[in-house]
C-alpha cells in the first residue's frame, strides 16, 4: 500500500510538472511575434537596401556580396523587451579567417541600431597540423577557432573561384537575441573582405543570405 501511494504521488507530481511545462511553452509562444520572415523564394525584396537576387544550390538567395551590406528598417513595432534575429547564410569560396594582409582578415558583421552584435571572421580553408587558417566565429574577432566551427554544413561546392571543389561553401544558421524596446529598429549586415592579391575579389570570396526571420519578445 505504501508503494501504491508513493507511486500515485509521484505520478501526480509528474502530471503537475508536465502541465506547468506546457503552460510555460504556450506562454513563450504567445510572447513572441514574428515581424518579418523571408527565404526569398517568392523574390520579394521590398524594403531591403542593396538587395540582389541570385541562385545558389537551387535556392533563391540575396547575393553575392564582397564588401557589401544589406539593411532593413522597421517602424511601429509592438511593445517588446528584445528582438530575436535568425539568419541563414552561405560563405562562398576562399574565406581566410584571421589571416593578415594581403588575404585577410575576412570579417562579417551584424549591427542593430548601429551597435555591433557580431563582428567576427570565417574561414573555409582546410585545416591540418601544418596549415590552418583560423576563424573567430562563433566568438568575435580576434578569437582563434578551427575553420568552419559552428557551421550547419560545409559540404557544398564553391561558387566561383572554387566552384569545382567540395567544402568551399559553408552554411551557418545564426540566432541572436538582442535587448531592445524602441518601436523602430535598423538591422544591418555586411562584410569587410580583404584579398589584395586577387584580380577578381567577388569570385575569390563572397557571401549570400539564404533566409532571415525577425521577431519581438515580450519576456
Amino acid at each position: 500500500m505504501d508503494f501504491e501511494i508513493s507511486y500515485r504521488n509521484r505520478l501526480n507530481i509528474l502530471l503537475i510538472l508536465l502541465c506547468c511545462l506546457l503552460q510555460n511553452c504556450h506562454q513563450e509562444l504567445t510572447d513572441e511575434i514574428v515581424i518579418y520572415s523571408n527565404d526569398f523564394s517568392d523574390e520579394d525584396i521590398e524594403g531591403i537596401e542593396n538587395a540582389m537576387l541570385n541562385t545558389f544550390d537551387g535556392n533563391k538567395v540575396l547575393g553575392f556580396y564582397n564588401n557589401g551590406e544589406l539593411k532593413w528598417n522597421f517602424q511601429e513595432l509592438p511593445d517588446h523587451k528584445a528582438v530575436r534575429i535568425t539568419l541563414d547564410i552561405f560563405l562562398h569560396d576562399s574565406w581566410d579567417g584571421n589571416l593578415s594582409l594581403p588575404s585577410g582578415p575576412d570579417i562579417w558583421y551584424l549591427n542593430v541600431d548601429n551597435e555591433a552584435i557580431i563582428n567576427t571572421t570565417f574561414s573555409t580553408s582546410p585545416c591540418n597540423p601544418r596549415y590552418c587558417l583560423f576563424q573567430s566565429y562563433p566568438e568575435n574577432y580576434p578569437s582563434n577557432l578551427n575553420p568552419k566551427t559552428g557551421s550547419l554544413s560545409s559540404d557544398f561546392l564553391g561558387r566561383c573561384h572554387m566552384q569545382d571543389e567540395l567544402g568551399y561553401t559553408s552554411r551557418y544558421v545564426i540566432t541572436k537575441v538582442v535587448p531592445h524596446k524602441s518601436d523602430y529598429i535598423e538591422i544591418t549586415m555586411g562584410d569587410i573582405l580583404v584579398q589584395e592579391n586577387s584580380d577578381n575579389p567577388l569570385c575569390d570570396e563572397s557571401w549570400s543570405l539564404n533566409g532571415i526571420t525577425i521577431s519581438v519578445l515580450h519576456e
